[in-house]
């Protein structure tokens, strides 16, 4: 492939160089394994080969995970390319397959949602805690352009984190302050060729879209340097307030195991609007086991109207927020929980974006996992635990009916599958409620 115009100046990327990048997100285990999402462009490629390197000098080794989402009739080919170019310098490769409809609307978001499901869920069964994606400078800088473009604050206008802590595995972007240019200059010093997606061309993207218009935004100081830079004075910005939020949580929150949350309102008010509108944002998000927090309008709201009373309660976000003797209880809407779930024996199953259970291996099968609803044997037990509570309590189910309710210290007497419910659901939602996990580059 013939370098472009503005490779002729791109300087390769040495090993020393990257190794200096990768290791800023140590300690890594002693000899390091790594995913490396792939797509087979010039920027996943690049970084496929440097970690490679890096990893083998440690003693580790990577895999290269390349996502088909069945949008194109290309995609299949091209991993197998992929595959035959990183297995010709020995390094694994595994093709994803998105199984599914497809997307009816902003296809870009929902495939990078499936995509960032599919390569998590291969580390998690794989035990592999570190996912490396090739995101760059470029990139940062297209992505503060699109969300200043949304109207977003300080988190958004701060970019993307270089290291982001999920469930399974922990997501890692070294190269998010190189230039673009640096990483095709990479793979033409080592001879290695590369694909280019078509949809990189669409102007139906608004991201194509800004990268046509790039010329243009620099002539006017909006360079790709210039943004990424403003993000990172904004990332340090929000790393203060993620910082403030996380004390007065501290202070302001009680969180309970079963996933409820009990709320002192007076110190909550007493912060600084923008850190007490966070902490109840990372209150609901995390009771709620949702991805992202509610609107900021429908948090306004509630954070004014917390001083004078809330009268019966308000619901927001997938929870109910009610007024308890002086205190504030948060807990999960039964409405909203999600629907039960297969339990099958020696598997990790999460539920409603908020519990994890992993039953042992000699469980029965055809057990379930979902909300518990109304247990008029349960009802008296736990008297400390708020009837609001218990409808949205994971229960384990069989065709019997419940099993165990182990928030509620609850086991069915007369089933041999009560004998296997020794267990533990526990509370790990999506959204941890003390966020620490933005870095800046």
């Amino acid at each position: 492939m013939r370098p472009a115009a503005e490779l002729e100046d791109a300087q390769p990327i040495a090993a020393a160089e990257f190794a200096g990048l990768i290791e800023r997100f140590a300690p890594f285990e002693r000899a390091p394994r790594l995913a490396i999402a792939v797509s087979g462009g010039a920027d996943s490629l690049a970084l496929a080969l440097l970690a490679d390197d890096w990893a083998r000098a440690a003693g580790g080794t990577i895999t290269a995970l390349t996502v088909d989402h069945r949008l194109r009739p290309d995609a299949a080919a091209e991993a197998a390319q992929v595959a035959v170019w990183l297995g010709a310098r020995g390094i694994a490769h595994r093709t994803l397959v998105r199984h599914g409809p497809t997307p009816s609307g902003d296809v870009q978001a929902a495939a990078r949602a499936a995509r960032y499901r599919l390569l998590e869920s291969w580390c998690e069964a794989q035990g592999v805690l570190h996912l490396l994606t090739a995101h760059h400078r470029e990139d940062q800088a297209e992505t503060v352009l699109l969300r200043l473009a949304r109207g977003s604050g300080v988190d958004g206008l701060a970019g993307m984190a270089a290291e982001v802590e999920h469930r399974a595995c922990r997501v890692l972007r070294p190269l998010l302050a190189t230039p673009r240019a640096r990483l095709a200059a990479t793979l033409i010093a080592r001879g290695q060729d590369w694909i280019e997606d078509p949809s990189n061309l669409d102007p139906a993207y608004a991201r194509v879209r800004l990268r046509r218009a790039a010329a243009l935004l620099e002539a006017e100081g909006l360079s790709a340097e210039r943004l990424a830079g403003t993000a990172r004075l904004l990332a340090r910005a929000r790393v203060a307030l993620e910082s403030a939020v996380t004390a007065r949580l501290a202070e302001a929150v009680w969180l309970h195991p079963a996933g409820f949350a009990w709320l002192a309102a007076d110190r909550l008010v007493a912060a600084p609007d923008e850190v007490a509108l966070r902490a109840l944002a990372a209150v609901i998000a995390t009771v709620s086991g949702a991805p992202y927090p509610p609107r900021l309008e429908a948090l306004e709201r509630l954070h004014r109207d917390l001083p004078h009373g809330l009268g019966a309660g308000r619901t927001l976000g997938g929870c109910r927020v009610l007024p308890r003797r002086g205190r504030i209880l948060v807990c999960r809407e039964a409405a909203a929980v999600a629907a039960p779930v297969d339990a099958p024996p020696d598997a990790a199953v999460t539920w409603d974006g908020r519990f994890v259970l992993r039953l042992p291996a000699g469980a029965p099968h055809g057990l379930t996992l979902g909300a518990l609803g109304v247990l008029p044997e349960a009802a008296q037990l736990h008297a400390d635990m708020p009837a609001a509570v218990r409808p949205a309590l994971p229960a384990l189910r069989d065709a019997a009916g419940i099993v165990a309710v182990p928030h509620l210290d609850y086991r069915r007497k007369d089933t041999a599958a009560a004998a296997q419910a020794a267990l533990t659901i526990a509370f790990r939602p999506t959204r941890p409620m003390a966020r620490s996990d933005f870095t800046v580059v």
